[in-house]
């Protein structure tokens, strides 16, 4: 018999050849192909050595060019961690939201080159997926397919976007790593003011982990989900009963603030004991607006930054995450860089903090 969450799949990608493997084909992923290379990552140089070091001088592009003469970079070795854009607005135009978040993988690196590194790093920019055409579909698993690359050599993968329909083409290539093959335990943990659980006829960034849930129960397992933010005006009834139906564990936006930080390590340790390999996904519109204007739908209560930051760095410190992907940038709404920055401080606290964990 058809499960619920499969017609609903079935809705969304009417297209059921492709299956749970609409992402990479199991096997080896010897290059993270992507559309276009990342713009330079550029910044203030204060002079030579490590104890002037900012993220613009750790970024190489793919493959790493090893240039002689390069002081911070080195030509040899494993990296740290890892880098690919998602330049996509089609999730968002078709959940009718405010389209601009394609621009946003290039503000996220031009808002985090010039921070200050005090542990050295390096790290691989494989570039930029970008949706043509409208073709959301087919950039998820380019996406996939880049992101599945990357992870088989070890590293975490940080993926710039975009729509949050980016976090179902990092599913993609997580599935499609030899992790996953392996038998680890994925789980998936979205600080989000909204389930994204839609059963929209399309895929669109509203339906990403509706999607993730098919393709697992189609694998045989169920999808480990929680979300952490949840605005109850921000959801309806339907996608309540949607995610209790699928199990999902969540934590409103209510219960997240400072003085229940004790509620909040609960849900993240309960979390993390569920799985092995960690999908963490920032949606930028989980912040209060005030903090982040620059997204498509800002948030009238949200969570305290300082909140989320302490979650962001639990996961990392935990040795467990896999991928981190940040969405709904829009720089055309954002205020004065704010939201951009606010995103790449994020990602320097995620990167910096599993790094520490994989080099002690």
């Amino acid at each position: 018999m058809t499960s619920t969450v499969q017609q609903a799949a079935r809705a969304i990608d009417p297209d059921p050849g492709r299956g749970p493997g609409t992402g990479p084909d199991p096997g080896t992923h010897p290059e993270p192909a992507v559309d276009a290379a990342a713009e330079p990552w550029t910044g203030r140089d204060d002079g030579p050595g490590t104890e002037h070091l900012r993220w613009h001088h750790a970024v190489t592009p793919y493959p790493a060019t090893g240039q002689a003469g390069d002081r911070h970079r080195s030509a040899a070795g494993d990296r740290d961690a890892a880098f690919v854009g998602f330049r996509s607005d089609e999730g968002v135009r078709r959940n009718k939201g405010r389209p601009g978040a394609a621009d946003g993988p290039g503000a996220l690196r031009r808002a985090l080159a010039p921070m200050a590194l005090q542990t050295p790093l390096r790290a691989l920019d494989a570039g930029d997926v970008e949706v043509r055409d409208g073709d959301l579909e087919a950039g998820q698993r380019r996406l996939g397919r880049a992101v599945a690359a990357l992870l088989d050599r070890g590293r975490p993968v940080a993926v710039l976007g975009g729509g949050h329909e980016l976090a179902y083409g990092s599913y993609l290539g997580l599935a499609g790593s030899r992790a996953l093959r392996d038998g680890a335990r994925l789980g998936v943990l979205n600080l989000d003011a909204h389930f994204d659980l839609r059963d929209d006829v399309r895929p669109s960034s509203g339906t990403p982990f509706l999607q993730m849930a098919a393709d697992e129960e189609a694998r045989g397992r169920e999808l480990n989900y929680w979300v952490l933010g949840v605005s109850a005006p921000s959801n309806t009834e339907r996608l309540y009963r949607t995610a209790d139906r699928l199990g999902v564990r969540y934590l409103p936006d209510t219960g997240c603030g400072l003085l229940s930080m004790h509620r909040v390590d609960a849900f993240v340790d309960d979390f993390l004991a569920s799985c092995d390999l960690v999908h963490l996904s920032i949606d930028l519109d989980v912040l209060p607006a005030a903090v982040a204007p620059g997204v498509s739908a800002p948030a009238a209560y949200g969570v305290p930054l300082e909140v989320v930051e302490h979650v962001c760095a639990k996961v990392a410190t935990s040795g467990q995450l896999a991928v981190c992907d940040v969405a709904e940038l829009n720089p055309d709404l954002d205020t004065d860089h704010r939201t951009a920055r606010t995103g790449a401080r994020l990602v320097h606290r995620v990167l910096t903090g599993a790094a520490g964990v994989r080099q002690a």
